[in-house]
């Protein structure tokens, strides 16, 4: 059925959204873009933003089932100062977000994990399910945010197995070496409406949803975000057709709703496109921010491909120029040592259910090459720029710190998560407050190291967490975890 314009009649529903995405500097222009999924044929009014002479008019994305989703493309000049912009439908609802002047230096929130496993798993917390999502609005009431990093697992998917028939039952077969090969149709259905379900009710938490309208976010994607350990399970089972069949499901809603863009026409700040992949890099001022995509390749034996390697240094060498850069690895970068931990486990005769996580790390056995090498490339970066890098990191459900330092270079790992995902136990807690006391030389003249943090004496903060970044006039970053029941947080500055 053919779109009709909306023009002088009451505009369609919204079901979700806005959701707002950085797509970066333009001059002196704050290029942005809102997402709605809105309810009935209708097409939506154009939308107006303050600074912006023009109505915006929509694209249209996606359709399924009824709902379409809909994107406004928008860049607002910036002033020497700060400006509060309104944006919104011209007989509808309106929204404010922060657009950071010319003269000024971005203010960053960081989460990642914003699910679990099992939504039963929340029932046990002292605080609400988004009680972190709300900590985050309320400080952004009194200090404006610029811009929301979202390190990966902004969904939990792995109810993907579960939840539809079809898929639930090929699982059960499969496990029992009687499963058929073929990726059906009903199948591809049933992944869609999983998939296009779990967006709709994990974003249209009202505190999330809030945050998600006010601070224009960069995303990039973890496991969670397909399937609990996706890339490093066996590679016969990656590559078995209903599988691959469910991961292009997810990797379609990861571009509609994490990107804001149809897979054939990704925005220009994903780098990654001719390779495939999602990496992602901006430059604000003096700020870089690089996310590359440690999912789309990852296999037991590689986290990216000779492709992307033979990327990095040309993707690397556009932030020449830039004081900082901010890198995204949905895994720590900067962590401990957990390979003998993963021996120990491969050689019980039962599974435990740690071994594809235990996989997903740097420090693997079978990445540990590779975690190398890519040190080594940000190493020579940061020495032969000047650059100093900073790692960007969630995935453990818990905040944690790293240092690497040697050779005149310095690198910093800042760990925050989860933002709704809850802590550790104590005794997976106690093991990674002892892995975190070792001491180790990953690179020779380079030692790694993951200091107590002052404020309560331990490495890892085992409480539900979210990360601001404030960078002043000289520089520095002023970082500051705020972690659930602890109102003074923790702090560092680089």
């Amino acid at each position: 059925m053919p779109l009709r314009p909306g023009r002088g009649r009451m505009a369609p529903s919204i079901l979700l959204g806005p959701a707002l995405y950085f797509r970066g500097e333009q001059g002196d222009r704050w290029r942005l873009s809102a997402l709605f999924v809105l309810d009935g044929e209708t097409e939506p009014f154009d939308l107006r933003v303050d600074g912006v002479t023009l109505p915006v008019p929509p694209r249209h994305l996606a359709r399924w089932r009824d709902r379409h989703v809909w994107r406004f493309d928008f860049a607002v000049p910036r002033g020497l100062r700060d400006t509060e912009v309104a944006y919104g439908f011209a007989d509808g609802p309106n929204w404010t977000l922060t657009v950071p002047g010319r003269t000024g230096q971005p203010r960053i929130a960081y989460v990642s994990c914003n699910g679990v496993e099992r939504e039963d798993r929340l029932a046990g917390l002292d605080q609400p399910r988004n009680a972190r999502w709300s900590d985050l609005l309320a400080r952004h009431g009194e200090q404006r945010f610029h811009l929301l990093l979202q390190g990966g697992d902004q969904l939990y998917a792995d109810a993907v197995w579960r939840e539809g028939p079809l898929l639930g039952g090929w699982r059960k077969r499969y496990a029992k070496g009687k499963a058929e090969g073929e990726f059906t149709q009903p199948m591809a259905e049933e992944a869609k409406d999983f998939y296009f379900a779990n967006y709709m009710g994990g974003w249209g938490q009202p505190e999330t949803a809030a945050v998600m309208a006010a601070i224009p976010s960069v995303m990039m994607w973890d496991d969670h975000d397909v399937f609990d350990g996706w890339g490093s399970h066996p590679e016969e089972e990656l590559r078995h057709p209903v599988v691959q069949g469910v991961y292009g499901a997810a990797r379609h809603h990861f571009s509609l709703f994490q990107l804001g863009s149809g897979l054939d026409s990704l925005p220009e700040c994903v780098w990654g496109g001719p390779v495939g992949t999602f990496t992602q890099g901006f430059r604000i001022g003096e700020v870089g921010i690089f996310a590359p995509d440690l999912r789309s390749e990852r296999t037991p034996a590689q986290v990216m491909s000779a492709a992307t390697w033979s990327l990095l240094p040309e993707w690397l060498d556009r932030f020449k120029g830039c004081r900082h850069l901010l890198l995204m690895s949905s895994v720590p970068l900067l962590f401990a040592d957990t390979a003998g931990l993963e021996r120990a486990i491969r050689r019980l005769p039962v599974r435990t259910g740690f071994e594809d996580d235990l996989r997903d790390q740097w420090r693997s056995p079978a990445h540990a090459e590779e975690w190398r090498r890519f040190l080594s490339l940000l190493i020579d970066f940061s020495r032969r720029t000047g650059c100093r890098v900073t790692a960007l990191s969630g995935e453990i459900h818990a905040g944690g710190r790293g240092l690497l330092r040697g050779g005149g270079v310095e690198m910093w790992q800042l760990i925050a998560s989860g933002v709704v995902h809850p802590p550790p136990g104590r005794l997976p807690a106690f093991a990674l407050e002892r892995m975190a006391a070792w001491r180790d030389r990953p690179l020779d003249g380079y030692t790694l190291e993951m200091p107590p943090f002052p404020e309560s004496g331990k490495r890892i903060i085992r409480q539900r967490n979210w990360l601001s970044l404030i960078f002043d006039n000289r520089g520095q970053i002023h970082a500051r975890w705020a972690a659930e029941g602890t109102p003074e947080g923790y702090s560092q500055t680089i």
